[in-house]
């Protein structure tokens, strides 16, 4: 009996040892399993990095070399624009290569065109439209001082200006915000509280270009946003002329800044023309223009240092803000350069136009 209960108890034991290994074994593979194992992958994302590395300092090194490429294409085009370009005319003279669409050199005492080209042409004018717009406001004598409230049609998609709608200010300022910085929300307001109201002020606008002979100029708007302003370098030459002789325009479009306070804010305005702002050429009139159709735009009323003469230089469709300016000075440093042979005395002009 005793044999046979050892041999039971062997056999328990025997049985308890191998579930124990089994159970252990399973444990382990479990255990295994949820160990997740280190792949490959990391040598290969570090072995592509590596791979990958020289090519992106290629391209970085590429795009350096395309931004050294346009900016030194920049600066060659900037240094060539600065140069005046000359050409031979007709007669074998020697006369300025225009880069813009249309341009003139008038002379507002004569009525004599001292160089042009494509003076005649039928261009959108842009933001020139706003010499007409203080002329004609300013025809009835308006009190300057009158405040009037900017309202949210004024401002609405009006692009460049400096005013908001509630804004409580002077038609002084108005008017100082149009010719200077070009505003075109104050051009609708000094349209709509004049006597004409919006709609009338922009027939007035054409009638008074045409009781001016401007027989190549139409106004849609006061301000210039809408292509449909055109007019021609010629006209628009003889217009700066007429409305810089009034001291009330005159005087403003000479200002490189102005400031007013509107409430408890300052607002502060900018000229548009850089011709005043350097003031280096004694500008007596001018008012920039531009929007896409137009191009870059510059009508001026300048004055020559030898003999004080007034001229009317008048770029219309420049390619750049700054080639307006440029344009105009190649024209004017042009003209100061011939303005004996070209320009007479008052009294020289009067007989030459009798004979």
């Amino acid at each position: 009996m005793s044999n046979r209960r050892f041999l039971r108890n062997l056999a328990a034991a025997v049985l308890g040892l191998l579930v124990t290994c089994g159970l252990s074994t399973a444990v382990s593979a479990q255990t295994t399993a949820k160990t997740p194992q280190k792949r490959p992958q990391a040598r290969v994302s570090k072995q592509t990095t590596t791979a990958a590395r020289p090519k992106a300092v290629a391209a970085a090194t590429r795009r350096r070399a395309v931004a050294r490429s346009r900016a030194a294409a920049a600066a060659r085009a900037l240094k060539e624009a600065q140069e005046p370009r000359f050409k031979l005319d007709d007669f074998g003279a020697l006369v300025p290569d225009l880069r813009a669409e249309a341009a003139i050199i008038y002379d507002p005492l004569t009525g004599e065109v001292l160089w042009e080209e494509n003076s005649q042409n039928l261009r959108s004018i842009a933001s020139i439209t706003k010499v007409m717009t203080a002329v004609v406001f300013l025809e009835e004598a308006p009190d300057l001082s009158e405040q009037v409230v900017v309202q949210r049609a004024d401002v609405y998609r009006a692009s460049t200006t400096y005013l908001r709608a509630g804004y409580k200010l002077t038609t002084g300022d108005l008017l100082n915000f149009l010719l200077i910085g070009s505003d075109n929300a104050a051009a609708r307001v000094l349209a709509r509280v004049s006597k004409h109201g919006s709609v009338g002020f922009i027939a007035r606008m054409n009638e008074k270009a045409a009781e001016l002979g401007l027989t190549s100029t139409s106004y849609a708007d006061p301000s210039g946003l809408l292509n449909d302003n055109v007019s021609s370098a010629y006209d628009m030459a003889r217009l700066i002329a007429i409305a810089s002789a009034d001291e009330r325009i005159g005087t403003v479009m000479q200002k490189a800044n102005y400031s007013t306070l509107i409430g408890r804010r300052t607002v502060h305005v900018n000229s548009t023309n850089q011709l005043v702002k350097q003031g280096d050429v004694d500008v007596v009139g001018g008012k920039t223009g531009f929007i896409r159709r137009a191009g870059y735009c510059l009508a001026t009323l300048l004055r020559l240092p030898q003999s004080g003469k007034q001229v009317a230089v008048v770029v219309l469709g420049a390619k750049s803000n700054a080639g307006r300016f440029w344009e105009t000075r190649h024209l004017f440093n042009w003209l100061a350069a011939k303005a004996g042979d070209l320009i007479g005395t008052p009294l020289e002009a009067a007989t030459s136009v009798s004979n």
